[in-house]
């Protein structure tokens, strides 16, 4: 069984934009829809309705939500200690593959990346017992990888001055956390020599969506690519291009 995912950052709910952010998803075809900044749960249900998913689930003021085309046998949303958002526990029907769903701090400070690192390892510390098993996480990091590059003079002025206060480098810890524990970076696994921005839509320089799946069942990860075509409707839907992969489950 091959589950298609899509992860997609919708910005403060996406009220206004539901036709937009419905077409896109109708074009990537998923199974499983796993969104970031899905506040407002008549939103989801909207597009539940326009894309003709029949399973949806949302709470207002949490961040992550979902759409699912196929029956899900259990969701949870979870609440870790050093989180901002809580995270939502996912399990399709019909296999063994178990989603995570995440949406971790934002801004660009070193203050804000060791926040970070205590969600991420906070949300690790909680999945301890799933680790064995076949896995994903998804979502807004919110963070760049090791080694990635980042044109300073293209980030917002209140950025510029955040990273240079807080000693003007910008650090990489979340993302090397993930590789240390034995996770595979799936886009860069996949596509190495490509950049795979998704931030933001209209001038995308930053990748910051993510799926990580152990690096033993990194095989399992079919396809993961940025949607950014067609460019009109991905700038009208989110300041965020949706991260779309293919999982064998």
């Amino acid at each position: 069984m091959t589950l298609r995912l899509l992860s997609y950052n919708i910005r403060f709910g996406g009220r206004g934009r539901e036709q937009a952010l419905a077409e896109t998803i109708v074009a990537a075809a998923p199974d499983l829809v796993v969104f970031q900044e899905a506040t407002d749960p008549v939103v989801i249900e909207r597009l539940a309705e326009a894309t003709k998913f029949p399973i949806w689930a949302a709470r207002r003021d949490h961040s992550i939500g979902f759409l699912s085309r196929q029956k899900v046998d259990y969701y949870e949303w979870h609440y870790p200690a050093a989180a901002r958002h809580s995270f939502l526990e996912i399990v399709p029907a019909g296999g063994k593959l178990r989603v995570f769903g995440l949406h971790l701090s934002a801004r660009f400070s070193k203050w804000d990346e060791r926040r970070r690192t205590r969600e991420i390892r906070s949300l690790l510390d909680g999945i301890k017992r799933h680790q064995d098993g076949f896995h994903v996480l998804v979502g807004d990091f919110n963070t760049l990888a090791p080694g990635e590059a980042l044109e300073l003079d293209r980030l917002p002025a209140w950025i510029r001055a955040l990273i240079w206060i807080s000693g003007r480098k910008l650090q990489r810890e979340t993302i090397q956390l993930m590789l240390d524990a034995g996770y595979a970076d799936g886009f860069r696994t996949l596509q190495p020599d490509v950049k795979g921005y998704t931030f933001p839509t209209w001038d995308p320089h930053v990748r910051l969506d993510y799926v990580f799946a152990p690096k033993m069942f990194v095989n399992r990860l079919l396809k993961c690519e940025v949607i950014t075509e067609p460019q009109e409707r991905i700038r009208a839907a989110s300041d965020h291009c949706p991260l779309f992969a293919e999982l064998e489950g």
